[in-house]
C-alpha cells in the first residue's frame, strides 16, 4: 500500500475539511455541530458512528480485511475543541463565531485524522487488525480525554497514537521522538484567611495578603530547593484577588495557580510540599491557608521502545530521514496522558512554522501551511497500518 500517494490523492479533501472546522470553532463540551459534521463525513466513508449521551465527540471503527483472530486493535485520536479566542488572521474561512477559534490548531487535527479514515478505507482490506477513530472533546479543560477513558472508549485497545501540529517546529517536518516530550498538568487554589483591621491598626488584624504574599515567595522553594535542578519544574501563581479597600487590612486572599513538570516521581511530591509551605507560612503570620489541588493530565511521555521504533520507521517510510526532525521537549500539556496511562501510546508532532507562519499555538492569528497536512494524515495511517502488521498474529 502507498499510503503516501494516497495522501496526495486525498490532500484536497484534507484542506477542504480543515477551512470548515476553521470557520465553525466550538468550545470544550459544545462541539456538537463539529461531532455532527465529523459523523456526516464518516458516514459517507461507510463507517458506523458512535456517539455519546449528552456529550460531544464520536468513535468509528476500521476493520481490516486480514484481521484474523487474536489481531490487534490501534487507536488513532484527534481533538475537536476551540479556545476563546477572537481571530485576527484575516483568514477567508476565518472564524464565523464571535470570540471563538481554533487557535491551537484543533482544526488540522481533525482534517488529518478524516484523511487518514479516507486512506485506511481505501487499503482497509490490507489491514491485518483493526483501526478505532476518536473524535476527543474538550482537550483544552485539561481533562477532556478522562471523559473518554471512563466510557470504555480504550476497551479492546492495544495501543494508541495521537499527534499535535506544531509552531516550536519546523513545517513540514514530523517529530516522533523517544522520551518525555510535554508536561505534566497540575492546578490549585489557595485562599489565605486573616482578619479585618483598619490600616492604621495593622496589630490589630491579621493581613491576608501579607501572608498570601510570603506564601508566593516561599513556594518557589519547591523548584529551588525539593527539585532536582536538572529536571524542568514550575509552580506558578496566575491569579491573586484579595481586599476590599485601600485602608483596610484584607482578611482573605485566594490564588490560583499551576504545576508543570516531565517527573512521574517529582510530580507525587508537589502537593504535599505545597500544603506544607502554604499552612506553615500562614501560620507564621497567624493567618490560615487551605490548599485545593486538581491533578490533571501526567507528563506525555514516549516510553514504549516497540512503538517508537513502528513510528519512527513509519515516517521514515513516508518521507526519509530528511522528513524527521528532534524538538525540544516543551513544558505544555496534553491530556492525551489520559490514554497512555491505560494503553501503551506514542504522541507525534508536526511543523507548522516558514516564513509567512510564525505565530504561536493559542495565538490570535495563528495559521499553518496547509501542504503539511497530508503528511500528518499520511502519518496518522502508516502508523497504524505498521503497528497492525508488526503486532499481527504469526
Amino acid at each position: 500500500m502507498d499510503i503516501r500517494a494516497l495522501a496526495e490523492k486525498y490532500e484536497g479533501y484534507i484542506i477542504e475539511q480543515r477551512r470548515w472546522f476553521h470557520a465553525h470553532p466550538e468550545l470544550s463540551w459544545e462541539e456538537f455541530g463539529t461531532t455532527d459534521h465529523i459523523q456526516e463525513e464518516l458516514e459517507k466513508m461507510g463507517l458506523e458512528v458512535h456517539r455519546f449521551e449528552g456529550r460531544p465527540g464520536c468513535t468509528a471503527m476500521i476493520y481490516g480485511g486480514k484481521a484474523v483472530p487474536g489481531a490487534k486493535t490501534v487507536a488513532l485520536r484527534a481533538d475537536i475543541d476551540a479556545l476563546p479566542v477572537e481571530e485576527k488572521t484575516g483568514l477567508p474561512f476565518a472564524s464565523e463565531n464571535p470570540g471563538v477559534m481554533h487557535a491551537c490548531g484543533h482544526d488540522n487535527h481533525m482534517a488529518m485524522l478524516l484523511g487518514a479514515a479516507k486512506i485506511l478505507c481505501e487499503v482497509k482490506d490490507e489491514l491485518e487488525g483493526n483501526v478505532k477513530l476518536l473524535f476527543q472533546a474538550a482537550e483544552e479543560t485539561c481533562f477532556g480525554a478522562e471523559y473518554y477513558v471512563q466510557q470504555g472508549v480504550l476497551d479492546g485497545v492495544d495501543a494508541i497514537y495521537g499527534q499535535h501540529i506544531w509552531a516550536g517546529l519546523e513545517a513540514p517536518y514530523l517529530n516522533v521522538q523517544p522520551g518525555v516530550r510535554m508536561a505534566s498538568c497540575d492546578n490549585f487554589t489557595i485562599t489565605v484567611e486573616g482578619s479585618s483591621t483598619h490600616g492604621s491598626t495593622p496589630h490589630l488584624g491579621t493581613d491576608a495578603i501579607v501572608a498570601a504574599a510570603s506564601i508566593i515567595m516561599n513556594i518557589q522553594t519547591i523548584v529551588s530547593r525539593n527539585n532536582d535542578p536538572l529536571n524542568a519544574l514550575v509552580v506558578s501563581i496566575g491569579e491573586i484577588h484579595g481586599g476590599q479597600r485601600f485602608n483596610i487590612l484584607a482578611n482573605k486572599v485566594v490564588m490560583e495557580g499551576t504545576c508543570r513538570t516531565h517527573s512521574r516521581e517529582m510530580r507525587g511530591k508537589i502537593e504535599p510540599l505545597l500544603r506544607r509551605i502554604c499552612e506553615d507560612t500562614a501560620a507564621a503570620f497567624g493567618a490560615k491557608a487551605e490548599l485545593k489541588y486538581d491533578a490533571f493530565p501526567g507528563p506525555v511521555i514516549n516510553d514504549h521502545d516497540d512503538l517508537n521504533q513502528i513510528a519512527h520507521d513509519a515516517a521514515v517510510k513516508l518521507y526519509g530521514e530528511e522528513g524527521i526532525k528532534e524538538m525540544p521537549r516543551v513544558m505544555g500539556s496534553e491530556d492525551f496522558a489520559y490514554f497512555m496511562d491505560v494503553v501503551p501510546g506514542i504522541f507525534g508532532f508536526l511543523g507548522s512554522r516558514d516564513a509567512e507562519h510564525q505565530a504561536s499555538n493559542h495565538n490570535d492569528c495563528y495559521d499553518v501551511p496547509e501542504d503539511v497536512l497530508k503528511r500528518g494524515a499520511a502519518m496518522h495511517a502508516q502508523f497504524a497500518a505498521d503497528y497492525l502488521s508488526a503486532k499481527a498474529p504469526k
